[in-house]
């Protein structure tokens, strides 16, 4: 072989590599669930949801474990999905499930909740969501805040706030500092993302809402939006000028 024919080997050889190590590791994957590893300590978890608007759509939660316990945000989309979910946290990995944490009061953030009340895992969440909850019929979380909530495992803890209105009244936005790491929830859209669903929104502090967190934490390296690929601040950018008043 010349040593052009061997570069040009070489050269492909890289070409795949670069392309295959782009694709996201997979953890877990079944017909309604996928686990993503984002950081050692940390994984989005993905369920999928029927929507007459949009069709199937992906939502994501998070996990945050160390030292043998586990918080989740948000649960998979319904009491099946997080019996799956919980099942892998607690047998495969081995993690006790401290905690839920509930962004927000649709059912792409607590359509399974029922599941973890059921092991007596404790849910977490603005009282606001609690108050919209309970009037759309929806599963209802147990312990509420109004601006702030921390929980701690390990020896690290996570700083659960209300920033403002923004795809509901009630969301938050959950920062993990050890990881550096935000989960936005829909208030956060991914990349090229469109507006989505507005029924519950308030566009006209959506911008003003995400700049407060942007503000807050302006040097995150792993934003986590509700649906689509997770990055870092730009995602934060992005949102604010998707909604931006012209």
């Amino acid at each position: 072989m010349t040593h052009k024919s061997l570069f040009a080997v070489l050269f492909l050889i890289l070409i795949l590599f670069a392309c295959k190590s782009q694709k996201p590791d997979v953890t877990y994957n079944s017909d309604t669930l996928k686990i993503i590893p984002v950081t050692q300590n940390s994984y989005i978890h993905i369920s999928y949801l029927q929507t007459n608007d949009f069709g199937k759509v992906p939502c994501n939660g998070l996990i945050y474990m160390k030292d043998d316990e586990a918080v989740v945000f948000d649960t998979p989309v319904d009491n099946k999905t997080s019996n799956e979910l919980i099942k892998w946290i607690t047998e495969t990995k081995a993690h006790s499930i401290k905690g839920v944490v509930i962004n927000h009061f649709h059912d792409d953030c607590l359509g399974g909740i029922e599941a973890f009340h059921q092991l007596n895992i404790p849910s977490y969440a603005n009282n606001k969501t609690i108050v919209l909850a309970q009037k759309e019929g929806n599963p209802i979380p147990q312990i509420g805040f109004d601006n702030e909530n921390e929980i701690t495992i390990g020896n690290q803890k996570i700083i659960n706030r209300y920033f403002g209105e923004a795809h509901t009244k009630d969301n938050i936005a959950s920062y993990i500092p050890s990881e550096n790491l935000l989960f936005g929830g829909c208030s956060v859209k991914s990349i090229n993302a469109t507006k989505g669903y507005l029924g519950d929104a308030n566009v006209d502090e959506w911008s003003n809402t995400i700049a407060k967190i942007k503000a807050t934490y302006p040097n995150l390296e792993i934003v986590v939006p509700g649906h689509g690929d997770y990055g870092n601040n730009e995602l934060l950018d992005y949102t604010i000028s998707l909604f931006k008043k012209e």
